[in-house]
C-alpha cells in the first residue's frame, strides 16, 4: 500500500515526504482510511509504529477540505512531553498548509499558551489539569470541536486523569469523532471507551510483546554492583544514544552524577526537574549534546528519539507492560536497537512473564572483568536511594550467569560521548 491509496489531500505529501514515511506503516494501514471515513476508533499499538501520524493525517485532511474558525481537534495526552512531541509531528506534517496548532499543559506560564488560544488555532494537543484551567478561565472552547483523540488512555489512567478527561468530555459535542488508543485496557479504560465512543472500529498491531527490532539481554547482579556494571558496559559496548531507566528521581539523580563523573555526556528526566530543565535535557539528548539520559518511567512512554542504540533498565519496572513500553524506546520505526535488563533474584517472577510473552528464553549475561563477590557495602541505603518501598528486604547476593562468547571485551574504541 501506497499513501496514495489513501487519497488524502495533496498537500499534505510534502510533510508526510518530511516525516520520512516511504509507505504507510501497519498502524496506519489500519487507522488512517476509517478515520478518514469519520468512524470511531479504539487502537492498540506499540510505540515506534507511526501511530501519531495514523490520527494526524486525517484530521489535517479534513481541515484542509473545509476551512475552520474554531479549535476543530483536540488531542488529549498524559504528559508535557508527549503533548510536544505530537505537536512537532503535527507541524512537520501540516507543512506549507497554514494549519495552526498549540500545546496546552501546566508547569510553564500559561500566557504563550493563552496568546496562542486567541490568535487562533485549529487543533489543541493538551494535557487535562491545563486544559480544564483555560477552560474555566474562558480562553478554551471545545463546543464546535470535530475530532477528539485520547492518546495513552492506560497512562492517563494511571496517572489519576480520568476524572478530569470525563469533565473535559462535558464541554464537546456529543456528535463529534473520537480515536482512543490504549497499550491495555483495564475494566476502567473499556468503561470508558463504551461511554464515549460509537460502533467503534477496533485496532490492534503488534500488542503481544516487544518489537521484533529490539535484542534482549538480562544481567544478573546484586543491587550493589549494578553502577559498576553499567560502567564497565558503557565502557565495552558500542553505543550511539543510551536510555537508562530508574525507579526513582532520587536514583536517577544520583547516578546520572555517577556517570558524568566518569567522563560521559549525560543529562536525567524526572519529577523534581521543571519544565524548563526538562525541555533541555530531551533537546540535548535529541540534538546529541548528551549521549545519556537517566530517566524514571516520565520517559517511557511517547519519548521519540531517533537512534536510540541501547535502552538500559537499571531498576527492573514493575509489570510486563512497562518493560514493554520502556524498551519501545529503541528497536523504532525499523530500526534495530539493544535492551539491557539488571536483575536481581527478587526479579525472577516478572522474567518469566516476559520469556512466556515473547515465547523463548531471554539470554543471560556477564561481564568478564567485573567482581560480582565484592561486598556490600557497610552503610544500608534508605528507601530513597533504593528504589524499594518499605519494608522490603534486600535481595540475596546473585550467582551471576553464564558467560557467552559475546560477553568478551569489545574492541570497539572508546565511545565518542566521553569527554
Amino acid at each position: 500500500m501506497q499513501f496514495k491509496d489513501f487519497d488524502l489531500d495533496p498537500r499534505l505529501n510534502e510533510g508526510i515526504r518530511r516525516s520520512g514515511y516511504d509507505e504507510p506503516t501497519p498502524v496506519q494501514e489500519k487507522v488512517i482510511a476509517p478515520a478518514m471515513e469519520g468512524r470511531d476508533i479504539i487502537g492498540s499499538a506499540q510505540t515506534g509504529t507511526g501511530k501519531t501520524a495514523a490520527f494526524v493525517l486525517p484530521i489535517l485532511h479534513r481541515l484542509l477540505k473545509e476551512k475552520r474558525s474554531h479549535v476543530s481537534a483536540l488531542i488529549v495526552t498524559p504528559t508535557r512531553e508527549l503533548a510536544e512531541q505530537i505537536n512537532d509531528n503535527i507541524d512537520i506534517l501540516k507543512s506549507g498548509t497554514g494549519i495552526r496548532s498549540a500545546t496546552v499543559y501546566g508547569g510553564v506560564g500559561a500566557n504563550p499558551q493563552i496568546k496562542a488560544l486567541r490568535d487562533g488555532v485549529d487543533i489543541i494537543v493538551a494535557c487535562p489539569g491545563r486544559l480544564l484551567d483555560l477552560i474555566n478561565q474562558g480562553y478554551v472552547k471545545l463546543d464546535k470541536v470535530e475530532t477528539l483523540v485520547l492518546d495513552e488512555a492506560d497512562r492517563m489512567l494511571d496517572m489519576g486523569f480520568l476524572p478530569d478527561i470525563k469533565r473535559i468530555i462535558t464541554y464537546l459535542p456529543v456528535k463529534r469523532q473520537t480515536m482512543l488508543f490504549s497499550a491495555t485496557f483495564a475494566p476502567e479504560i473499556e468503561a470508558l471507551a463504551k461511554n464515549v465512543l460509537h460502533n467503534p472500529k477496533r485496532i490492534a498491531i503488534g500488542l503481544s510483546g516487544p518489537a521484533h527490532t529490539v535484542s534482549h539481554a538480562l544481567y544478573p547482579v546484586p543491587q550493589h554492583i549494578k553502577s559498576k556494571l553499567l560502567l564497565k558496559l558503557l565502557e565495552h559496548t558500542a553505543t550511539n544514544s543510551v536510555l537508562i531507566f530508574m525507579r526513582t528521581k532520587y536514583r536517577a539523580k544520583s547516578l546520572a552524577k555517577k556517570i558524568a563523573a566518569n567522563g560521559y555526556t549525560v543529562t536525567s528526566l524526572h519529577s523534581n526537574r521543571t519544565q524548563g530543565q526538562r525541555q533541555a535535557a530531551l533537546k540535548g539528548f535529541k540534538d546529541g549534546t548528551y549521549h545519556i539520559m537517566v530517566a524514571t518511567d516520565i520517559a517511557a512512554r511517547g519519548l521519540d528519539v531517533e537512534n536510540i542504540s541501547h535502552v538500559i533498565n537499571f531498576d527492573m519496572p514493575g509489570t510486563a507492560d512497562d518493560y514493554i513500553h520502556r524498551i519501545g524506546r529503541t528497536g523504532r520505526a525499523k530500526r534495530s536497537g539493544d535492551a539491557f535488563t539488571f536483575i536481581t533474584p527478587d526479579d525472577e517472577d516478572l522474567i518469566r512473564k516476559l520469556e512466556k510473552i515473547m515465547g523463548q528464553r531471554i539470554a543471560r549475561k556477564t561481564i568478564e572483568d567485573l567482581d560480582y563477590n565484592a561486598p556490600k557495602p557497610k552503610h544500608i541505603p534508605s528507601e530513597r536511594n533504593t528504589g524499594r518501598p518499605r519494608g522490603f528486604r534486600s535481595p540475596r547476593s546473585s550467582s551471576g550467569g553464564r558467560k557467552t562468547s559475546g560477553d568478551r571485551k569489545s574492541s570497539a574504541p572508546k565511545r565518542h560521548y566521553r569527554r
